[in-house]
């Protein structure tokens, strides 16, 4: 779902609007990438609650190079990486106690340069994660959607100014004022979700009762979108910015009107399908990550608590996904590359908007980073963050993901990071 995952504590661009002041680009990322393990409010402590974890006895770094073969036009890889700087960055970021695990793939027009996992799978087991193994993506799943929803467009199913009122209608009060532009966008003003008290970790108790059996709870779509209902929009449609998952969760259930399918099986049959995507799922309310996985925790003042399983309807089409490294950067290759959307679409999805500070586009993040523009998405659910990055020609992809342990994150874990990001992203 990736309620959290944002810079706020509850989720991207949660603190809406305008004039927000521009952080150093990679600072940025990190801040995305570590804001929050908690990620759906409920689930998440306070920020600072936690404190830091200590490290997790002695780590190793399990990491490959791959050198890909020349493509039809005889050309070798862009460049090389630096292997060692991208096992230190990822040792570094366990070593931190920040994360219990952490994943990371590296490619070059999808094809692998490096890859390499650090800490453990399961702590009360000490295995070691895998570099292959499956997590949860929380808002990168909103990456699937879009590009779903921009595939019923260019089949002309539906229009990306189309007013929500007459494609769910009666469903979000000033709905013919709002478009599927402005909801794949983030520029709708729709309430976000989780931001009602149902979902305040402020509130004593919360956490443990989440953690009993609140995360087992069955959420329908009509339920979240009723929680954002009760609450008035922060701005009138088109006029703001502010990050809300209710919009993504109205995106889903449009999709299942215009196809007569769900969500989840259209991206299965338009996206993970025809792309191959072996390690990706889109689950409705299975509780568990299926396959290899590093496990994802709490740090309480009690002790570890393993929060792997949840009823992943809290996020639904707003944070539902679980997937692999080796998949994401297959994905966002072919996104970005075209072979998923006609060109008109996806320049539509690639624009950002100005009420979002030229960050945000429609199901994509942009971001000015020192090494150039990068587009993806960042994502966060209880227990596991996301990063996903590309380079628009392709010459270099980076999917993390990080079983960060609480939402204090330690300096440390978040410089790890960074420098990640930058051998990643900028050397070779």
């Amino acid at each position: 779902m990736s309620v959290a995952e944002h810079t706020d504590g509850t989720d991207r661009g949660s603190g809406g609007g305008r004039g927000r002041r521009r952080r150093r680009p990679a600072a940025r990322l990190v801040a995305l990438a570590l804001a929050g393990a908690g990620l759906v409010g409920v689930t998440a402590p306070a920020a600072g609650a936690l404190g830091t974890a200590e490290p997790i006895g002695v780590v190793t770094v399990t990491s490959t190079q791959d050198v890909p073969a020349p493509d039809a036009a005889g050309r070798g890889p862009w460049k090389g990486v630096d292997t060692g700087a991208l096992n230190a960055s990822l040792r570094g970021m366990t070593d931190s106690g920040g994360v219990s695990a952490a994943l990371a793939r590296v490619g070059d027009h999808g094809r692998t340069l490096w890859k390499g996992a650090s800490g453990v799978a399961d702590r009360t087991t000490g295995a070691p994660a895998s570099p292959d193994g499956r997590f949860r993506i929380g808002s990168v799943t909103k990456t699937f959607v879009a590009t779903v929803a921009l595939q019923l467009v260019a089949e002309g199913r539906l229009g990306l100014d189309d007013p929500v009122e007459r494609l769910l209608p009666g469903t979000v009060p000033n709905g013919a004022e709002i478009t599927l532009r402005q909801l794949l966008g983030h520029t709708s003003g729709v309430f976000n979700y989780t931001e009602d008290d149902a979902f305040d970790v402020n509130r004593p108790g919360v956490i443990e009762q989440w953690l009993e059996s609140g995360r087992y709870t069955r959420w329908t779509p009509q339920q979240l979108v009723a929680l954002a209902n009760a609450h008035p929009a922060y701005f009138a449609p088109g006029q703001g910015f502010h990050y809300s998952n209710t919009n993504y969760v109205l995106v889903g259930l449009i999709i299942e009107r215009a196809t007569g399918r769900s969500w989840q099986q259209e991206v299965e049959r338009r996206v993970v399908r025809p792309l191959h995507l072996t390690g990706t799922f889109m689950p409705d309310h299975g509780t568990a990550v299926p396959g290899p996985h590093a496990h994802g925790y709490y740090d309480l003042p009690t002790g570890p608590v393993d929060v792997t399983e949840l009823d992943p309807s809290m996020a639904g089409a707003s944070g539902a996904g679980i997937s692999t490294t080796a998949d994401l950067n297959t994905f966002i290759t072919a996104l970005i590359g075209g072979r998923l959307l006609p060109r008109p679409q996806l320049a539509e999805m690639m624009t950002a908007t100005p009420q979002s500070g030229n960050r945000y586009g429609l199901g994509l993040e942009r971001a000015t980073t020192d090494c150039g523009v990068l587009w993806g998405h960042t994502g966060g659910i209880p227990g596991y963050n996301t990063v996903l990055y590309t380079s628009a020609d392709l010459r270099r992809q980076l999917a993390v993901s990080m079983n960060a342990q609480g939402i204090s994150t330690p300096p440390e874990t978040r410089e790890a990071y960074e420098k990640l990001q930058s051998a990643g992203t900028c050397t070779g």
